[in-house]
């Protein structure tokens, strides 16, 4: 049985599909600060790099779960559960121009870096419907590929600094801005952003954050949200540390 953490998902994620056709709910992926680059070394965001010995080994699956925050897991006033509606920041969400994809689904347009492996995590506070929701994923990429997504995030931030459009099956979400935020100091590398979205009606400014952590072959990404106008910040802080934290400690890096 799952925990009340992932009823609250639940109730997020029918929440969100009603109010996203006003609201135009936004779900993605990326992130860019200068600061925040701490010596990774990227790879072509053109296209798919070359196998190389010293590239670090994905990770699979069971092991991004052993170092994933759990079922139930508090985190200060935050609960931690499974995606039971799918998983967040899927390539079936699409941007246009194409450029703009990485800060979507950390997909490359055509020349997605597909991800080895992936485990994905909601996090809230429990019974608050209206509140902070983060998107917690952690994708494991093979021969190197994990730089190379930070690159085309980066650019993808310069080019679509003035917005873009992100397409879903049934909605449409028009970004005004994405801007620079501040990245955490852990990982090779961070990236963050600030999204400002412009509801279906044309009326409301939405707001929301996201981070992107890259420690060897593994990508640690947040998104975060609010059901509503306010501007929320940042992506909660003591949701990043824990999770780095317990990767960190589970010393499945991927180096």
């Amino acid at each position: 049985m799952f925990g009340a953490g992932n009823q609250n998902g639940r109730q997020r994620a029918a929440v969100a599909a009603l109010v996203g056709v006003v609201l135009s709910g936004a779900a993605a992926c990326g992130g860019s600060d200068d600061e925040g680059d701490r010596g990774g070394k990227g790879g072509k965001g053109g296209g798919k790099p070359p196998a190389s010995a010293s590239a670090p080994k994905a990770l699979a699956e069971a092991q991004l779960r052993a170092v994933s925050f759990t079922d139930g897991e508090k985190i200060g006033p935050y609960t931690a559960s499974e995606f039971t509606l799918g998983a967040p920041l899927g390539e079936d969400y699409t941007a246009a121009p194409a450029v703009c994809q990485p800060l979507v689904s950390l997909a490359e347009g055509a020349t997605a870096h597909d991800p080895a492996a992936e485990v994905n995590r909601q996090v809230d506070i429990a019974d608050e419907i209206a509140g902070i929701g983060v998107a917690v994923q952690l994708r494991s990429y093979a021969n190197g590929e994990a730089a190379a997504v930070m690159k085309a995030i980066a650019a993808a931030g310069t080019q679509c600094a003035g917005g873009f459009v992100e397409e879903r099956a049934v909605a449409k979400a028009k970004y005004l801005k994405a801007e620079p935020a501040k990245a955490p100091a852990f990982g090779d590398e961070a990236k963050a952003y600030r999204f400002t979205i412009l509801d279906v009606k044309g009326k409301l400014k939405l707001y929301e954050y996201l981070t992107v952590v890259r420690s060897g072959s593994t990508t640690l990404s947040f998104r975060a949200d609010f059901l509503g106008t306010k501007d929320i910040g940042a992506v909660p802080a003591e949701v990043m540390t824990a999770q780095w934290e317990k990767f960190e400690a589970g010393g499945k890096t991927g180096a």
